[in-house]
């Protein structure tokens, strides 16, 4: 399901289209959107937006890869920089390759990782070549 169809408020709706939207975007609207790659391939959807409450920023955004129902899959931090969001085909790219995907460094539901700690929050910025 993309932003379009979670917009329970309209804010994406207007026959004008002056809305907020593209540069101010609904959080809950952007959870279960798509993210692909370059590439064109699926690599899963997000499931959470990590806000920082000392600063009011985004700090990740958490996106899901394989598993079926919620079963095997792997959960990743990934940096809200990486993620540009495809309003034409509404739905977020991420600039990583399917296999290296697969090697980076997840968690799972039982172990949600603390952008706190700055040496895994630098990891994460370097995995994804993200530059804080």
């Amino acid at each position: 399901m993309n932003y379009v169809e979670r917009d329970s408020y309209g804010i994406y709706k207007s026959p004008t289209n002056d809305g907020p939207g593209p540069e101010l975007m609904g959080a809950d609207t952007l959870n279960g959107n798509d993210v692909y790659n370059q590439k064109d391939e699926d690599l899963g959807d997000i499931k959470e937006i990590m806000l920082n409450m000392r600063t009011g920023k985004i700090s990740y955004a958490v996106l899901s890869y394989g598993g079926f129902l919620s079963l095997g899959e792997k959960l990743f931090a990934v940096p809200w920089e990486a993620l540009k969001l495809d309003t034409e085909n509404k739905r977020f790219v991420l600039n990583v390759d399917k296999d290296r995907l697969e090697s980076a460094p997840g968690f799972d539901k039982d172990n949600w990782p603390n952008m706190a700690d700055t040496v895994w929050a630098a990891g994460i910025n370097s995995f994804y070549g993200i530059n804080p």
